[in-house]
């Protein structure tokens, strides 16, 4: 008799019959849920508000009735721990009490009027106490910041390309939307209605390949590289001993600026990966939850840039700049900065996270090892991943082949019918300040469960 197909170490045949029968139980279980999706969703193009609410693995999305701290409720009434947090955007949990408060306050002062507010320039201040010196300016997306950032290092620089790494996720900004075939930079594959060739304005290389950033920063065309410090978004890749430092002295060395994006690497401890292991970037940029879930953005530029831009601006035929939306900058978004900044995102709130995140870390880690499964664990600060592969792993090209979409949407909906969220796009989970010792043994249990399941 042959010997059965695996996928991710998992026989085939018993990863559908579990699909099959948890998809069942997921749909049985939540009435109420299918029938608001089905009286509400028609007015929507493609039946969701936005499209990727469909990319859940289970059969139609949950309806979230509430969330509080690291929980959600469900239409149906099911209390479900949130390890998911708005892929980043809750990171800290859902409505801090701060922040919270600082809406209510706000709401009765008004919501935008396109000036700035005495809360304006505490969030400055907060922002450099928490990231650096930097010279700051608000958005609304990270995708909306690291388009701006890009500009500003056109301008400075008079170069048109962007380097970024095979896999990398900064957004939407087309720019970055390009990936390595053969070796040659091209347009990544699905993109909607994408008629550019990406390849004239950006330059893809894989993560931790040192001799490929500096072959092309050495054509000289590259205004400035684009990178997460650790990259996210897909199957989690650790920078290698030594990458940071050789990319910010090749980047120097080639006259190109080097942005980092902090998005999701705000899970590494308090000022984020740059100021914890003492980055040097040209421009920071942050997102989703540095106003404590409050749709805002930030990006800094050094002093040393900052003044190159001023001498830029000087020049520049008046008109419209390509940087700035009307919303960007309002009033709740500083009221938000300023609590989350500084009674949320504090010294104290990464300890527990980081303690929480390392205890779920060791469970997931230990029930792997007790099932056998050829899968790792990643943990950068309060984010942590297991993926199913072995690892670790040093590239995107690696990241996307240990990706098993099959498995993990299996997996997906497993946690969930057990009462734990986990990210949709990827296996990852965050620990907030408001995640309970009770809520991470839960998930190592569930994860334990699975397990059981799946490897028998």
């Amino acid at each position: 008799m042959s010997a059965p197909e695996l996928v991710a170490g998992v026989p085939s045949a018993r990863l559908a019959l579990i699909a099959e029968r948890e998809a069942r139980r997921f749909a049985a279980s939540r009435p109420r849920t299918r029938a608001a999706l089905e009286a509400g969703a028609a007015p929507f193009l493609d039946r969701v508000p936005m499209h990727w609410m469909k990319d859940w693995p289970m059969p139609f999305p949950l309806v979230v009735a509430k969330a509080e701290g690291a929980r959600l409720e469900d239409l149906d009434g099911f209390g479900i721990d949130d390890f998911c947090l708005g892929d980043t955007g809750s990171m800290f949990g859902h409505s801090p009490a701060p922040v919270a408060r600082a809406i209510r306050r706000q709401a009765r002062r008004g919501l935008t009027y396109m000036l700035p507010t005495e809360a304006a320039f505490q969030a400055g201040q907060l922002l450099t106490e928490r990231f650096g010196d930097f010279r700051w300016q608000i958005a609304t997306t990270a995708t909306d910041a690291n388009r701006f950032a890009l500009r500003v290092a056109r301008a400075v620089t008079g170069r048109p390309k962007v380097l970024v790494f095979n896999g990398c996720y900064h957004g939407t900004v087309d720019d970055c939307m390009v990936t390595l075939d053969q070796g040659r930079t091209v347009n990544r594959p699905g993109l909607v209605g994408q008629v550019a060739d990406l390849s004239a304005l950006a330059v893809c290389v894989e993560f931790n390949d040192m001799a490929a950033v500096e072959a092309a920063l050495a054509a000289g065309d590259v205004a400035a590289v684009l990178t997460e410090p650790v990259m996210t978004n897909s199957c989690m890749v650790l920078p290698e001993p030594g990458f940071h430092a050789a990319l910010r002295a090749a980047t120097r060395r080639h006259g190109a600026l080097l942005i980092i994006d902090e998005t999701h690497t705000l899970s590494s401890g308090l000022g984020g990966y740059t100021r914890v292991h003492g980055l040097e970037p040209d421009i920071f940029v942050a997102g989703k939850c540095v106003a404590g879930g409050m749709p805002t953005a930030v990006w800094g530029l050094t002093p040393e840039v900052a003044a190159r831009f001023a001498d830029y601006e000087v020049t520049r035929a008046p008109g419209h700049s390509g940087m700035g939306t009307t919303l960007s900058a309002n009033p709740m978004q500083f009221a938000c900065l300023v609590a989350n900044l500084a009674e949320v995102m504090t010294a104290e709130s990464y300890a527990h996270m980081e303690k929480g995140a390392e205890r779920l870390a060791a469970g997931l880690s230990a029930a792997l090892s007790k099932h056998g499964a050829p899968w790792h664990v990643v943990r950068v600060g309060a984010r942590v991943e297991f993926i199913c592969a072995p690892g670790p792993l040093r590239n995107g090209t690696e990241a996307a082949a240990a990706h098993q979409p099959q498995v993990e949407a299996v997996v997906h909906t497993m946690l969930l019918n057990r009462g734990c969220l986990i990210a949709p796009f990827h296996n990852m989970m965050l620990v907030s300040p408001a995640t309970k010792k009770r809520q991470i043994d839960r998930l190592i249990a569930a994860f334990d469960e699975v397990l059981t399941e799946l490897f028998g």
